[in-house]
């Protein structure tokens, strides 16, 4: 019998960051259950939720997760939706080749929903202290470098970002996309 079930993975907005909006991955995982979701798996607890749904409409499907997360834990929380073949085309894509990696070099990639404006700024983009770079942009991810050396590279190259793109969307590390797909 051939599975009819879509892998996807919901990457939750704000959650458990900076003491914040704190949710157990548990109860989390709960209620991706309760709403009908099969093989649910968090990773991290900064709201990576791996799933299967009969559900291919991603956009159907982001709405009933929001609602339902509501619904759980009286608040709004955006969520950002990505299949696994997205992701794996992502990878594939290898979207920070030939930039070297250092200590203080960390990799970024922000997941920007259907609702996002697109930004104004001239891609590619460098800092003014040359903390943060905006490699390149897709209709929906902006990848990102940020060396620590130099300063508040993350903090400022999120609220750039918030700034150009709005609020709808979230940032993963790069590497922990690549731990989610193994």
């Amino acid at each position: 019998m051939l599975n009819s079930n879509f892998q996807y993975i919901a990457f939750l907005r704000g959650i458990n960051v900076g003491g914040h909006m704190l949710i157990t991955m548990a109860d989390l995982k709960k209620s991706f259950e309760k709403m009908g979701c099969k093989n649910v798996r968090t990773f991290f607890a900064s709201g990576n939720v791996f799933f299967e749904s009969e559900q291919m409409d991603a956009s159907a499907l982001t709405n009933e997760i929001e609602s339902g997360l509501k619904a759980a834990f009286n608040r709004d929380i955006n969520v950002i939706l990505r299949s696994l073949e997205d992701l794996k085309k992502l990878k594939l894509s290898e979207p920070f080749k030939g930039i070297t990696v250092t200590v203080s070099t960390r990799l970024y990639v922000t997941f920007l929903s259907e609702k996002s404006r697109p930004g104004s700024i001239a891609i590619p983009y460098t800092s003014p202290q040359k903390e943060f770079s905006i490699l390149h942009a897709s209709p929906l991810e902006i990848f990102s470098v940020v060396d620590l050396s130099r300063g508040k590279g993350t903090t400022d190259m999120m609220n750039i970002l918030k700034k150009e793109y709005g609020a709808d969307s979230t940032t993963r590390n790069w590497n922990t996309i690549l731990k989610v797909l193994m």
